[in-house]
């Protein structure tokens, strides 16, 4: 990989050459692609805009985060400011960087909200943002080309598989029993950690960083970092399913509302997270090494959780939200607002039907977010 990651190193120290003005808009750019960034959008989707989109979104999301984080945690890559001192470094990582997980990320979200939209101006949009994201992360110096691209792939057959499979897979989790989803859930969020640990304290044991070719600003632990990543987002995938099969047993709820009720609730519910996230830094803080990992594991566990169902729990019952209308009731309250010349027309109608097979009220509804707030 030497080689490679000359080559590809030169090319950005040519393309650092023309100045640093450029820096200054890419940095904000690359923000769009950052794991704070999408956590807040996560948040304003499924709290404030549309729980079902919300739902999916975030199961894509923190999945293809898993994915990445997996395949840094196994290539042990390093970034262009590492291994070149010559490459300026515009932002610090002290995790590897095979493959780039802002330009994964930026694929999977805005490619999935692009794709759900239905507007093409929208999936222009998106490509737009995704590819100045992908171009922020070499230009600054944290990824190479091969990252970038590897990103972009990756992030690409997860978004088809999404959106190919999803209601297949949300149909097949929901006729699960408890025993078979927890056990499922605890396999999906463990095993990653599983098998990166035993990778890297195991066949990888012996690694250290290689200073003679790594010659730029390296940090002193990354594959204790990466391996850190790798358990924050497996806890939060696995805080994440677990309030959304709950909530979904117990009613699921709505996102719709006054534009009050949705700041509201986006308001009080991100200020939980930041609360969260506080107590973490005073309990955690002096943990080194891999102390971190399973720390980092039960707090993003614990910040899924609560913004998957004790954030909805909570809007519900504090009446910020209310419970998705059942399509059963939504029919026969519309029934029930016709005159009675409309009434004659139904019973009309229904006769006629006798003789005419069709769809049943449960068959015609579907089973989606399009058209209700439900997941």
């Amino acid at each position: 990989m030497d080689a490679l990651w000359e080559a590809e190193s030169s090319a950005i120290r040519w393309l650092q050459g023309g100045g640093h003005w450029l820096a200054y808009p890419l940095e904000a750019v690359t923000f769009l692609g950052s794991q704070g960034v999408i956590i807040v959008l996560l948040a304003a989707v499924f709290w404030s805009v549309h729980a079902g989109l919300g739902a999916r979104l975030f199961v894509a999301v923190i999945a293809s985060a898993v994915v990445n984080n997996l395949f840094k945690s196994l290539s042990y890559g390093s970034r262009p400011y590492w291994f070149d001192a010559q490459v300026t470094g515009y932002s610090h990582h002290s995790g590897f960087g095979m493959p780039s997980g802002h330009s994964q990320a930026a694929v999977v979200t805005y490619g999935y909200l692009a794709a759900k939209s239905g507007r093409r101006s929208l999936l222009w949009a998106a490509v737009a943002v995704i590819a100045l994201v992908a171009f922020s992360r070499i230009y600054l110096g944290v990824h190479y080309f091969s990252d970038v691209v590897v990103g972009l792939l990756v992030g690409g057959a997860i978004l088809w598989a999404v959106l190919r499979y999803e209601d297949r897979v949300l149909a097949w989790w929901r006729s699960l029993d408890t025993v078979r989803w927890v056990s499922y859930l605890l396999a999906f969020a463990l095993v990653p950690c599983l098998a990166a640990t035993a990778w890297q304290f195991g066949l990888r044991g012996d690694w250290v960083v290689p200073a003679a070719e790594w010659i730029g600003a390296t940090p002193a632990d990354p594959a204790g970092h990466t391996l850190a990543g790798l358990y924050t987002t497996c806890g939060a995938l696995l805080g994440g399913i677990w309030g959304f099969t709950l909530l979904h047993r117990r009613g699921w709820y709505s996102a719709e509302g006054a534009i009050t009720a949705r700041v509201a609730r986006f308001a009080l519910g991100i200020s939980v997270v930041v609360l969260i996230l506080v107590v973490e830094q005073v309990l955690f803080r002096d943990l080194t090494g891999f102390a971190t990992a399973p720390a980092a594991f039960a707090v993003y566990g614990a910040v899924a959780f609560w913004a998957t169902y004790g954030a909805p729990q909570m809007f519900v019952r504090s009446g910020l939200a209310t419970r998705p209308e059942e399509p059963a009731a939504t029919e026969e309250s519309a029934l029930s607002q016709g005159d009675s010349e409309s009434a004659e027309s139904a019973a009309s109608d229904q006769v006629a039907s006798e003789d005419t097979p069709g769809e049943s009220p449960e068959q015609s509804t579907g089973d989606g977010f399009k058209g209700t707030d439900q997941t």
